[in-house]
């Protein structure tokens, strides 16, 4: 009798004393970021706005949870709000413009990345991100240049190797952008497009079977790779390898890559 009495008092008390906001923000990151429960994380971090409307970190969060479901729009109307109420939010600012982006707003994404780098002016992320859209506006050399100063600030930042890698393959700087993809790989042997996009640089070099070798790699990283089947397929093309070329193409078909032209040249 004593223990159900006293189990009952303890709900007693828990009811009545309610979740804080920060209690709410706490929940909502475990179920976004742990179980990818988007849609609970945006109903506790719109819990925590309820208890606390001048939140800006509920924004913020609850923002991420829609640019996960990619409702862009949502998104950008609560990093907006997390901007308002703290307008050095650096983080809601690059994600806002990455949400821009998305959008296809780019010129509003770099604008939100320069404020984001204005704030915090070793902030790599941004410096990655507004070198990836100005990328997207074929400011190729630009884009170089803020992969750079994002590698200057963290030498060990991948993606940022593994962008400026493909700009110089865009400016047809195979051998530098070989070394770019390396580089990353050298800091993540697990990079599956690093493997798949210096095979494409050795690829430019007409080097096919360094090309294979990187899109096989990429391959046995993760077999359901469907591009690296495709481009691995065309480098056995120009070996001879027709057989090959043909079990690749269809490989990546089946994977839902449109290799339906490849197929019909190399597969009799």
């Amino acid at each position: 009798m004593k223990r159900i009495i006293l189990v009952s008092l303890l709900l007693i008390f828990q009811i009545s004393y309610g979740q804080t906001a920060d209690e709410f923000i706490i929940r909502g990151n475990r179920l976004k970021d742990n179980l990818k429960d988007y849609k609970g994380a945006i109903a506790d971090f719109t819990k925590a706005i309820n208890i606390n409307p001048n939140y800006s970190g509920a924004y913020y969060n609850r923002g991420d949870a829609k640019f996960n479901l990619k409702d862009y729009k949502g998104a950008i109307a609560d990093f907006t709000k997390a901007i308002k109420i703290n307008p050095n939010y650096t983080e809601a600012y690059s994600n806002r413009g990455i949400a821009k982006h998305s959008i296809k707003d780019y010129n509003g994404a770099i604008s939100d990345f320069n404020k984001a780098i204005k704030i915090t002016p070793n902030y790599a992320v941004a410096f990655n991100n507004r070198g990836f859209t100005k990328r997207k506006l074929s400011n190729i050399k630009g884009s170089i240049a803020d992969f750079t100063k994002a590698l200057n600030i963290n030498p060990n930042f991948t993606l940022a190797y593994n962008n400026r890698g493909i700009s110089k393959t865009n400016l047809k700087d195979n051998k530098a952008a070989i070394a770019d993809f390396t580089k990353a790989i050298n800091i993540n042997p697990n990079y599956t497009e690093a493997y798949s996009n210096r095979g494409m640089a050795k690829f430019n070099l007409k080097d096919n079977k360094g090309a294979i070798a990187d899109f096989t790699k990429a391959i046995k990283i993760n077999p359901n790779f469907a591009i690296s089947y495709y481009n691995r397929g065309i480098s056995k093309y120009f070996i001879n390898d027709i057989n090959g070329a043909c079990q690749d193409a269809r490989k990546s078909e089946q994977l839902g890559y449109d290799a339906l032209k490849l197929i019909n040249a190399v597969c009799n």
